[in-house]
């Protein structure tokens, strides 16, 4: 059976929502998708053409009648294999399909045309089953992309609104951005101002400012503003179609294991051409029948031909990347599942990866005029009303510590500088630390608050200002907490690969060593510089460790391409990490990466199992057929009934229990 290269055909125009599946998807939902496969249906078609000529034969009908459906089984289940040997042939390569269509041929020429018809309806079957394999795979893709949303809202020249499909924007095209709405095109904002949540696309822990003259992406959220943009990018060529595409092409990749059996491959048939030939004329030259000789001779070339051999590695690894897409982890290729199973230590980057990228109040600085209690209360009541991440930290500390959260009136916000409202009598107003900006006399308080936030920005860590009737009270500090399946991530991973993680970060070394010992990592480098990763993880490489490297931003980048292997966030990852990572954690779940390098390794042993059982039929079928007398109709069945045995294996994987079994 010859290989079917995985291609991915993800454009622009399919980027749909569609839900992401984590079990099985409904029945006739699959069954359609399966029968739009075309070598599903050939294979349906010829198997149904062998079945009623089976029943004809067996009933003693004309043997017109049954030769006729034979032959029609020979058409529906041989054209697709023998079109694809014959393009093979002219590009000077034997393809393993060609010498099925010859031995089927060569069966029916000696009136054998029930074993041909059930050699192509076996055939078909085999490449109905990699087929299946493959478009598994390519629906957990499309679900995994769904980051574009399938319809926006275009400004006409008069004014009047018009709803289209995303993928009908054009350049300058103008669109209206509601509240909540995901974006549907990369475009610059023309009038308006609200906070953009695009850390799908730049991996930003915090939602982003945007106002005039400002780029939006598709696929990021809007927030509480409403934006009217300019789009400036088509659909083709947005960051998500880049994203898309990369991973179309990526996916296209073949195992290493692969490429080498395609190279077996075409010296193997080459041998069996060879050997087939020498077994049909030898003999004949010293006066044997053309009969028996013939089919000696087309038994041989049947039951030498490697298409087990060459069905043994894609199934299995393609089944294992459809299953890991359907419980959140996207790997873009063959080789990628692959060499997952060779991960001897995973190295993480810190902010975003191993903590969360949502905020968490971690402080609170005081001028000494209200306490920290009653401030963090003051600051809740006014936050109470916005949806924003920083506001939703602050009302989530104060109900932590048990605070009643005050009521607010006069309540106003506004994007990109923070909000203001009446609690308890009290203009109080909580925003970014330019809201200083408004004290025009200097004085001992705003001194002491621009220390505290110049010090708390030193650190890493979101300085929140809040103002009591115009006058600086103090500083929330508001910071990233772990997440909560790291520990046991990193003990998963150490137990899996017999080596502790190690952290890489560009953090201050007191947070790294905190967050190391939150997480169960002895190993801690902090202060690193991108370059700086990149000579860490070439410094580990040369121990001889294959690594494995977990990151999420654009400083990750360099050492993601640099690491054997690289791991992205699919939520806060930036593009260029998830340009450059060979595999996507689309849930940002880190308990799914040992499941996935788990996983691959039992990929590998299924591979293993597979080219074991296909060499042992080969050698069995082949020495019976040279010293003995292997009937046809056996040959066949022994032959192709591998083909399907190995397939059923590899497909094996696509169980959810398989990926239960790991995680």
């Amino acid at each position: 059976m010859a290989t079917q290269v995985l291609w991915l055909v993800v454009t622009s125009s399919t980027l749909s929502p569609a839900p992401v599946t984590t079990g099985r998807p409904a029945g006739p939902g699959l069954l359609a998708r399966f029968w739009a496969l075309t070598e599903v249906r050939w294979a349906t078609i010829a198997t149904g053409l062998f079945a009623l000529g089976g029943v004809a034969q067996l009933l003693d009908g004309p043997p017109a009648l049954w030769w006729a459906l034979y032959l029609a089984c020979y058409a529906a289940g041989g054209w697709e294999p023998a079109l694809a040997g014959l393009r093979a042939l002219r590009e000077r390569t034997l393809d393993v399909d060609l010498l099925m269509i010859v031995a089927a041929i060569g069966a029916a020429s000696i009136g054998q045309v029930f074993d041909g018809a059930l050699l192509i309806v076996i055939f078909a079957t085999s490449g109905a089953l990699e087929a299946v394999a493959t478009a598994r795979t390519a629906d957990s893709v499309r679900a995994l992309l769904d980051l574009a949303p399938e319809r926006a809202t275009r400004l006409l020249p008069d004014g009047e609104e018009e709803v289209v499909d995303t993928a009908d924007l054009a350049v300058d095209d103008v669109i209206r951005i509601r509240p909540g709405e995901r974006i549907g095109a990369d475009a610059v904002v023309l009038d308006g101002a609200s906070d953009v949540d695009q850390a799908t696309i730049t991996g930003e822990p915090l939602p982003v400012a945007k106002t005039a003259g400002d780029e939006v992406f598709a696929g990021t959220l809007n927030g509480t503003g409403a934006l009217v943009a300019k789009v400036h990018r088509p659909a083709g060529e947005s960051v998500i179609a880049r994203i898309v595409a990369l991973v179309e092409e990526a996916s296209a990749t073949k195992a290493k294991t692969q490429l080498f059996i395609e190279k077996v491959e075409q010296r193997y048939s080459v041998a069996v051409v060879m050997a087939t030939l020498a077994l049909f004329g030898v003999p004949l030259a010293v006066g044997a029948e053309l009969q028996p000789t013939l089919l000696r001779a087309m038994t041989f070339m049947i039951v030498a031909s490697p298409c087990a051999v060459v069905l043994a590695t894609m199934p299995p690894l393609l089944s294992a990347i459809a299953v890991a897409g359907r419980n959140g982890v996207l790997v873009k290729s063959a080789v990628v599942m692959e060499r997952l199973a060779d991960t001897s230590l995973v190295a993480f980057d810190k902010t975003g990866t191993l903590t969360t990228g949502t905020p968490r109040l971690a402080g609170i600085h005081t001028t000494g005029g209200i306490d920290a209690i009653e401030l963090l209360r003051l600051a809740a009541g006014a936050e109470n009303p916005s949806e924003h991440p920083l506001a939703v930290a602050v009302v989530t500390a104060a109900r932590e510590h048990g605070l009643l959260v005050p009521p607010a009136g006069d309540f106003d916000s506004t994007p990109g500088r923070g909000v203001s409202a009446v609690v308890d009598g009290k203009r109080v107003a909580v925003g970014r630390p330019n809201l200083l900006d408004e004290r025009l006399e200097p004085d001992t308080d705003t001194d002491e608050i621009r220390r505290a936030v110049t010090d708390v920005q030193a650190a890493g860590r979101t300085a929140v200002v809040v103002t009591v009737d115009g006058r600086p009270q103090g500083v929330l500090v508001l910071a990233d907490h772990i997440r909560p399946q790291a520990a046991a991530t990193v003990e998963s991973l150490t137990a899996l690969t017999g080596a502790t993680p190690v952290l890489l970060t560009g953090d201050n070394p007191g947070a790294a060593r905190h967050l190391a010992a939150e997480a169960g990592i002895t190993d801690t480098h902090a202060g690193l510089l991108p370059a700086d990763k990149v000579d860490r993880v070439r410094d580990i490489q040369t121990q001889g460790q294959r690594v494995l490297l977990v990151g999420d931003g654009v400083n990750d980048a360099p050492a993601l391409a640099t690491a054997d292997l690289g791991v992205a966030m699919g939520r806060r990852g930036s593009d260029l990490a998830l340009q450059t990572a060979d595999a996507v954690l689309v849930r940002d779940d880190l308990s799914m990466l040992p499941a996935v390098i788990d996983l691959s390794r039992r990929a590998r042993r299924v591979v293993k199992a597979n080219l074991l059982i296909a060499a042992a039929f080969i050698v069995v079928l082949v020495t019976w057929d040279l010293i003995g007398n292997l009937p046809l109709p056996l040959g066949v069945a022994g032959h192709e009934g591998s083909t399907v045995i190995v397939g059923l294996n590899g497909l094996r994987l696509l169980r959810q229990s398989a990926w239960r079994r790991t995680a």
